[in-house]
């Protein structure tokens, strides 16, 4: 397992925009699962929405991005590097997220060709599947 501190020896993200606290699986260059805890207090619950706070989509494809982040740049030969998004397909959105609920992330790395890869992620929420998608990145120097 992964804590907060080694993800940010891994990535480059800093609050308010790591949206990971822990890597509770991870095999190098190939998969990883991620947990964010939605605590009730976090600034983007006050806009998205008041009086029905709903954790924003776009930012559970940042999730997973990061996710499949972890796992790529966990390979010696990535060290140091950045990845950034290229692309987003089949994505789809299956339930509401909401404050007080624990979203986990699982990145499964289906294609690297140089610089460029590909990977099928999901986030849930306990065994209930909120969002799904393909997302394609490029590994580049910072």
């Amino acid at each position: 397992m992964l804590d907060r501190m080694q993800i940010e020896a891994i990535l480059p993200h800093r609050d308010p925009f790591l949206f990971l606290d822990r890597v509770i699986e991870l095999v190098p260059g190939e998969y990883a699962v991620a947990e964010k805890d939605l605590l009730p207090t976090e600034d983007v619950f006050r806009g998205h929405f008041p009086g029905h706070p709903v954790f924003p989509g776009v930012l559970q494809l940042e999730a997973l991005a990061q996710t499949g982040a972890v796992a790529v740049l966990s390979q010696p030969e990535a060290k140091g590097k950045i990845i950034l998004f290229g692309r987003a397909d089949e994505v789809k959105f299956r339930r509401e997220v909401q404050p007080g609920e624990t979203l986990r992330f699982e990145m499964r790395m289906t294609r690297t060709r140089g610089a460029v890869g590909k990977g099928e992620g999901k986030a849930f929420v306990g065994s209930e599947l909120a969002c799904s998608a393909s997302l394609t990145f490029m590994i580049t120097e910072p």
